[in-house]
């Protein structure tokens, strides 16, 4: 099956350059939801493959045991500028094998965030209402980790990446935008890090978000996020 995070019942602000933060600490809690039935669907097959977790399993607080609100994610001596709004066409993560189209999304009329439909599965898509890669802010890329019909998904790997590594966001205006990643992290869907993922910042970041743990046959779904952190590089 697949499944879906929850997020604001209006549209965010942040369209047209406008930074996430305008949007104002209301809508981030309205968001306090999102992630909690992401992206997942189950591989119906005699002897699963797993998606790989990343090393670090966290409820509400960061990779290194600390509390989010004390951890500089920004992995630079200092803010990088960021970059003019853009549409995103493309992700490409080396280490993982990833080179996939992206998808704009929205939100569904019951204000839950919309996902790549399953045929499409391979594709990654971009939450469209917040900044886009590049653009000051959390910009916010997701996709399914796997499906019935065709196994292993855009996302299958995403749990393997490190600290350090590289990923490079394509956009219409011909400028990539190169991010490094800060952390990869796990989340129990119920302790989902709304404001980490949705909320303001004063630098370009991206979150890149999908399912993770350990299948759960009974419910048809997967009980965690897989989360990367990763800030843009100079």
């Amino acid at each position: 099956m697949s499944s879906r995070p929850d997020a604001t019942t209006t549209r965010a602000d942040g369209r047209h350059g406008r930074p996430w933060r305008a949007v104002g600490a209301v809508v981030v809690v309205l968001l306090a939801m999102a992630g909690s039935g992401l992206i997942g669907a189950s591989l119906k097959t005699t002897a699963p493959v797993r998606p790989p977790q990343p090393a670090a399993q966290t409820g509400v607080t960061a990779p290194t045991g600390v509390p989010f609100d004390d951890v500089d994610l920004g992995g630079t001596d200092g803010p990088v500028p960021g970059l003019a709004r853009a549409v995103p066409t493309a992700i490409s993560i080396p280490r993982i094998g990833v080179d996939a189209q992206i998808m704009p999304l929205g939100t569904n009329p019951d204000g839950t965030v919309q996902v790549p439909p399953l045929d499409q599965a391979l594709l990654a898509g971009w939450y469209e209402p917040g900044p886009s890669p590049g653009e000051v802010g959390n910009a916010v890329i997701v996709g399914h980790v796997d499906s019935a019909a065709i196994g292993p998904a855009v996302f299958f790997s995403l749990g393997a990446l490190q600290p350090g590594d590289v990923i490079t966001v394509s956009r219409a205006d011909g400028q990539p935008a190169n991010f490094q990643v800060d952390s990869v992290a796990s989340y129990p869907k119920d302790a989902f890090p709304t404001e980490q993922v949705y909320g303001p910042s004063d630098r370009p970041g991206l979150r890149v978000v999908t399912c993770g743990g350990q299948f759960d046959e009974a419910t048809g779904d997967y009980p965690d996020n897989v989360i990367v952190f990763a800030s843009l590089t100079s």
